[in-house]
C-alpha cells in the first residue's frame, strides 16, 4: 500500500465549512459525513485523531469530495460513495474502509483501531 486517501462527504471552502458546522449543531442525525463528525466534531479537530494523523507511520492524504473528484477525475470514480477511505497501490484505488463502516464508528479511537489493524496485518 502506497498511501491512504480519506475522502470526506463534504465540499471544500470556508462557506461550506460554516454550513457543515451549523448542520452538525442543528440536525446532527441527518449530517451525511460521519468521517467529518468523528475526526473534527463541530468546530475543531479531535485531539486523538490529530495526534494519530501527525504521528502515523502511514502516508495519509485528505480530500473533500469536490477536491478528490477534481484531482482523480475518471469514469471509475462514480463507483465510490462518500465518505470513504481508499488505499492506493501502483496508481490503483481499493476500498480500505467503506462508507457503511465509517458510518458505524462513533469515536476516532475506533477509526484508528480499524486503520491500524488493516494496515498492519498479522
Amino acid at each position: 500500500m502506497d498511501r491512504l486517501l480519506f475522502v470526506y462527504n463534504a465540499n471544500s471552502g470556508k462557506m461550506n465549512a460554516v454550513l457543515d458546522s451549523l448542520h452538525k449543531i442543528t440536525n446532527p442525525s441527518t449530517y451525511n459525513c460521519n468521517l467529518c463528525t468523528i475526526t473534527f466534531g463541530v468546530f475543531t479537530e479531535d485531539d486523538l485523531w490529530k495526534t494519530f494523523r501527525e504521528n502515523s507511520p502511514l502516508q495519509l492524504e485528505f480530500y473533500h469530495r469536490d477536491e478528490f473528484k477534481k484531482k482523480f477525475n475518471s469514469k471509475w470514480l462514480s463507483k465510490f460513495e462518500f465518505p470513504i477511505v481508499l488505499s492506493e497501490k501502483n496508481g490503483e484505488f481499493e476500498v480500505f474502509i467503506t462508507t457503511e463502516e465509517l458510518n458505524g464508528f462513533t469515536t476516532s479511537e475506533a477509526l484508528i483501531e480499524a486503520i491500524m489493524k488493516r494496515a498492519t496485518p498479522d
